[in-house]
């Protein structure tokens, strides 16, 4: 629709996560209207996280260090290991301030339709974690869709011969919901999951 170098960045925009057409195009725009030193400062500061952000030897979270905060910290949990799909993840629980131990991030899920199968996974890695470290509890915090209860399933399988326990983060109605509105299936985990009061 518009041509040169504006076109390149609305498409360029486009093609993030979460951004469709309209976003880009108002994205691209806010950017044409911003000062110079403002759009040099946001190019400089996505060229820096590119260069020096990587990946957690042990957990693969995102660090700017060989080790991330969480895997270097002496006070957390060492028995017990939370895996999640996603870097991004772990914030989410970390706000929870209910786990203490430590992360591992899978870099996905399994998912057939799109060619992501255990091997693309960090599936081993999270073996030699378990039978190298005291882990006593791997607890499993994939999404709760096709794809994370697949992968879970693959996790139970795989440390089944550690020993080791195998728990899943529990499903069900939110806080503060009501069940008009809860679909068949997350009042189907309600009632399954139900505890004793």
């Amino acid at each position: 629709m518009y041509e040169g170098s504006l076109q390149d960045l609305i498409d360029a925009l486009g093609r993030l996560p979460g951004v469709g057409p309209k976003s880009a195009q108002r994205l691209a725009f806010h950017l044409l209207q911003t000062d110079a030193a403002t759009v040099e400062n946001l190019a400089k500061l996505l060229l820096e996280v590119k260069q020096k952000v990587k990946s957690c030897k042990t957990c693969g979270a995102v660090s700017e260090t060989e080790m991330c905060n969480i895997c270097s910290d002496t006070r957390r949990d060492l028995t017990s290991i939370c895996v999640v799909e996603e870097a991004k993840d772990i914030s989410s629980l970390e706000k929870t301030r209910e786990f203490k131990g430590r992360y591992h991030v899978l870099g996905g899920v399994i998912s057939p339709i799109d060619g992501i199968g255990p091997d693309q996974l960090r599936i081993k890695e999270l073996f030699t974690r378990v039978t190298t470290e005291e882990t006593k509890e791997v607890i499993v915090a994939t999404n709760p869709n096709l794809e994370g209860e697949a992968t879970a399933a693959y996790l139970v399988r795989v440390l089944e011969s550690t020993g080791v326990l195998v728990t899943r983060l529990a499903s069900g109605l939110p806080v503060g919901g009501e069940l008009e509105y809860a679909d068949e299936v997350t009042l189907g985990r309600a009632l399954k999951n139900r505890r004793k009061l």
